[in-house]
Formats: structure tokens, C-alpha cells, sequence
């Protein structure tokens, strides 16, 4: 079984590498397939299990507090800022003495890196920009609500601040080819910070409300498929915050395709959630961010970013998945930016897999005793970090296995829900039951976990095979479209691990491990499975 299964795979892998012309020495990229969708490093896909640091946690004397939390939660990618005003504290003058620092830090301890560029906007207001920007209001304008109130936050329309933002990022691409272009420790860029405005629906400037009497522009028309006219005209009540989400998208991607012109890695922007069942007014969230009802007008207007990522700080099951469906789209390649670091969230690496995606990614991972709590863990001790961990510990050596599946379309995975203990997922040829709070001997009903912390996925290698892990959860195959009569079994059930593309037999399930589901508990452990009729 070990060389078939072993001989499917590679010729799965090699088929897709193929027809994707991937070369080992290529720049990491985003692929699509029928609207499936893979992150490429080095030619291969490639499985983002991230972890993003504290704001204040980049710089040198802090990074000592981040490796360790990384290493513990067996992450292989790490989130990092750069700030402006890190890097350009004068005009004209650029510092990257800490990107070096980091990109050899990172390499040392074997980790990929995503940069996470704090410019413009960061969760609104312009914090990290440089003092010469954000403390001169005449050259780069904050803007106004409708009665006249100035924000914190920097108008999209200032044609000065786009063009001091690009510059920066430019000269922040051009190190980074430099330093990295053959190494590509730094896979992703995040371009800005959680865009928008809370306080108002858009700038109500003289500027801003000159362009706003003025017509939509083709190229939105023509993605939303409206009819010719000016905003209020074209979108109605919505008008304020399109017309803001639009400013906000061109200038973001005139900022992004600079950048990718100097140096074309993969580039996003991160969103501020409205909640996605009672959002509220405009402006009550991060108007003009890239939230779930204004994909569409972002996809139109920043095109040069490969996705728009969700920020999920909302623990509960029915409005975290709500996300997850919201932002996996065929246009869209899915990756948890950031979500909490509490133990609640640990388990929905699993649904995040399961809708397709692409990277998970809790924030606040490293040592430096900071806590967003109550976004997060009350503290991030190694309780806190072990939770993450062993979801990843599991899944890291074969992450590029189940990135090859996610893009096939050949991925299934389920996080637990609050609300009931079981799911069952279509497999199409089998299904697949997810219980949570089983004994592992016996056929007692699920009663959910204590922490609800299970979750599983299962990834297609080949016709009736299966690689499936979880946590506290028991998987259990059922009759599909094959083995209606009841007549199938469980064939071969390997345990066993992935060593640099390989897999590793240990040893066979069966009798008392097989005849009750298959239960996984606390450990992390992997299995192969052939399902057969007879």
C-alpha cells in the first residue's frame, strides 16, 4: 500500500507542478485552478501555519521573546511589521538595519516570514507613519465627518501621502530584493493595516466631496454591472461608504503595484470585521476597509493584491465561519490574517482548511507578557501557545500534501461547533462524520468537548484514499456514492508521519482502534486510509 499510496501522490504532485510550470527557483506566487487556490514557495505549495507578533515586538532587543513562542507553536511562518516610521524616521533617509536583522534571525531559526507594512493605516489612524507625516495636517490631510469634525484618520484623496507611502514602500521592496530576492525568506507583504474609518461613512472634505458628486468610474461600473451616474445615483443609501472603500482600494493598490514592480511577491491587505449578522452603520465598523459587503468594489479597485484577508476576533462558531464562507471565494484565495490567540480559536485551523484556505494566522505570539485580551488569551503563557501547537505540530510535515489537496479541490475540514456535537461532510465517493466528546471505546453519542476544541480534516491522495488528522474529535466513514449497500469497510488504516515529502509508516490501526471510529485525542497523530466495498 505504502508505494502505491506513495507513487499517487508524487504523480498527483508532479501533474499539478507541471501544469503549473513551477520552478524551484521561482519567486513564491498564488496559483488558481478552478477556483481553488495555492500559495507556491520554491515551486511547491505550500502551507501557511503562521503566527503574527505583538505591533511593538519589531525590533531587535524584543526578537529573542518571539522565537521561542514560534518554535513552541510549530509554526513555519511568522507575521512581522515594518513600520514607516522604523524605516524612513526623516525624509528621504531609510533604515533597514532591523529587516536585515530579522531576515537572518528567521533564517536561523527555519522559518518563512510574511511583513506586515504599518504605513498609512494602521487600524484606522496613521500611528506608525513618521512624525513628519502624521504631525503635518496641511501636506497629508487627516479627514472630516460631515459636520466638520477632524479624525484620526488619513484621507485617501491626499495625493501627497499616497505618493510618501509608495516611495517608502518602494525603497522597502528594493532592500528586501536584495537582501532576499534569491532566498525568499519573506513569502507574503501585507500592504497597510486594517484600512478605513470608524467615526464616519468617508472623508466629507471639499475634495472628497467634489469627487463624490462626480461619476462612478468605468471600471466599477463594469465589475458591478450598474447602470452610469454619480455615487448617491448608482448605490443609494451605501453611496458614502463605496465611494470611501473605492479611495481607499485605488490608493492601496497604486501602492502595492509599485512595490510588485520592484519586486513581485504576493501581496494583500487585512480587514477589520463588521460583525457578519447585526453590522451596524458605516463608520460604527472600519468604513471603508475590505469588509465581507464590499469585496466586490476592492477586487475592482486593487486588483494588483492577490486577496483580501479577514481579522477574526470573534470566537463564537456561527459568526467565525460566517467569515471563513464570506472571504473564501473563487476570486479570493483564503488566509486568516490574524484571530485570537485564546484557546477557542486553535480549533478553526481546521475549518479554515476546510473552506480552502490558504494560511492561519493567531496574533500575539511571542513572549513579551503583552495581551490583547479580550481579543485574546487573558496572558500567552506555554498553555496558550501548546493549544496552537498541537494542531500545527500535526500538520506542518505535510503541508505541503494538504496544500496540493486544497487545490485540487480534494480538501474537507470542520472545526466544532457550540451549538451541536457531530457534522458530516460529502466527501462525494464516502462521507465523513465528525463526533466531538466520544469515549474512544464504544458507540456513546457525542456530547461535545469540555474546551470545544476539535476539529479534523481529511485530504483525497487517490481513488478511495484518504489522509485525515484532528484533535478530540472521532472520524467515522460512511457509504457516498460507493458502498450504499452498507458493504464497505475500512481496508488499511496506516499511522504514520511525513518526513520532506515522505511518508513514514509506523504502524496499522485496527480491531479496537478501528472498530469504534477513529479517535483522535490530545496527541497529534496522522493516518492514511483506504476505504473498500466488498
Amino acid at each position: 500500500m505504502r508505494t502505491t499510496l506513495t507513487r499517487r501522490i508524487a504523480l498527483v504532485l508532479a501533474a499539478a507542478l507541471v501544469t503549473l510550470g513551477a520552478q524551484a527557483s521561482e519567486l513564491p506566487r498564488i496559483v488558481h485552478q478552478d477556483g481553488h487556490h495555492a500559495l507556491l514557495v520554491d515551486g511547491k505549495p505550500y502551507l501557511m501555519l503562521g503566527g503574527q507578533v505583538n505591533n511593538s515586538s519589531a525590533w531587535p532587543d524584543v526578537l529573542p521573546e518571539v522565537w521561542p513562542a514560534i518554535e513552541r507553536m510549530h509554526a513555519n511562518t511568522v507575521g512581522v511589521p515594518i513600520a514607516w516610521e522604523q524605516v524612513e524616521p526623516k525624509e528621504g533617509q531609510f533604515d533597514f538595519s532591523f529587516l536585515d536583522t530579522l531576515l537572518a534571525q528567521a533564517r536561523e531559526h527555519k522559518v518563512r516570514l510574511v511583513l506586515v507594512w504599518f504605513a498609512t493605516w494602521k487600524n484606522n489612524g496613521p500611528s506608525y507613519a513618521p512624525s513628519w507625516v502624521k504631525l503635518d495636517n496641511q501636506r497629508f490631510p487627516r479627514l472630516v465627518t460631515a459636520t466638520g469634525k477632524m479624525l484620526n484618520s488619513l484621507s485617501p484623496h491626499a495625493a501627497a501621502t499616497m505618493e510618501a507611502d509608495r516611495k517608502a514602500f518602494v525603497q522597502l521592496m528594493t532592500h528586501l530584493r536584495a537582501a532576499d530576492g534569491d532566498k525568499h525568506t519573506v513569502i507574503m507583504v501585507q500592504v497597510e493595516n486594517e484600512s478605513g474609518t470608524y467615526g464616519t461613512d468617508r472623508d466629507h472634505s471639499p475634495g472628497a466631496d467634489k469627487l463624490f458628486a462626480g461619476a462612478v468610474p468605468d471600471t466599477l461600473l463594469h465589475a458591478t454591472g450598474k447602470p452610469a451616474g454619480n455615487w448617491s445615483q448608482v448605490f443609494g443609501k451605501d453611496a458614502g461608504e463605496f465611494f470611501h472603500a473605492w479611495s481607499i482600494a485605488r490608493f492601496i493598490d497604486q501602492v502595492a503595484a509599485a512595490g510588485k514592480a520592484v519586486y513581485n511577491l504576493p501581496m494583500y491587505t487585512n480587514a477589520a470585521l463588521r460583525d457578519p449578522f447585526h453590522p451596524g452603520p458605516a463608520g460604527g465598523y472600519e468604513s471603508g476597509g475590505p469588509t465581507d459587503n464590499v469585496l466586490d468594489i476592492w477586487k475592482a479597485g486593487a486588483p494588483s493584491l492577490d486577496l483580501l484577508a479577514p481579522d477574526i476576533y470573534l470566537p463564537d462558531y456561527p459568526r467565525y465561519t460566517a467569515v471563513l464562507d464570506r472571504y473564501a471565494r473563487k476570486d479570493n484565495p483564503l488566509f486568516v490574517a490574524e484571530t485570537g490567540n485564546a484557546l477557542g480559536y486553535a480549533r478553526y485551523v481546521y475549518a479554515t482548511l476546510g473552506h480552502g484556505g490558504i494560511g492561519f494566522s493567531p496574533f500575539g505570539m511571542d513572549y513579551t507578557k503583552y495581551t490583547n485580551y479580550p481579543l485574546g488569551a487573558h496572558k500567552l503563557d506555554d498553555a496558550a501557545v501548546d493549544a496552537f501547537g498541537v494542531n500545527y505540530s500535526a500538520l506542518a510535515p505535510m503541508g505541503s500534501e494538504i496544500a496540493a489537496a486544497a487545490l485540487a479541490g480534494k480538501l474537507w475540514g470542520a472545526s466544532e461547533p457550540t451549538d451541536t456535537h457531530e457534522q458530516t461532510l460529502d466527501l462525494g465517493d464516502w462521507k465523513v462524520k465528525f463526533g466531538y466528546g466520544q469515549l474512544q471505546f464504544g458507540m456513546d453519542p457525542p456530547k461535545g468537548n469540555a474546551d470545544t476544541d476539535g476539529g479534523a480534516i481529511v485530504a483525497q491522495l487517490g481513488e478511495n484514499e484518504y489522509l485525515v488528522t484532528g484533535h478530540n474529535v472521532r472520524v467515522s466513514f460512511e457509504p457516498g456514492r460507493r458502498g450504499k449497500d452498507g458493504r464497505f469497510l475500512l481496508d488499511r488504516v496506516e499511522e504514520g508521519h511525513y518526513e520532506n515529502g515522505k511518508w513514514i509508516f509506523r504502524r496499522l490501526w485496527n480491531g479496537d482502534q478501528t472498530d469504534y471510529g477513529l479517535n483522535f485525542t490530545s496527541v497529534p497523530q496522522v493516518l492514511r486510509v483506504r476505504l473498500a466495498t466488498y
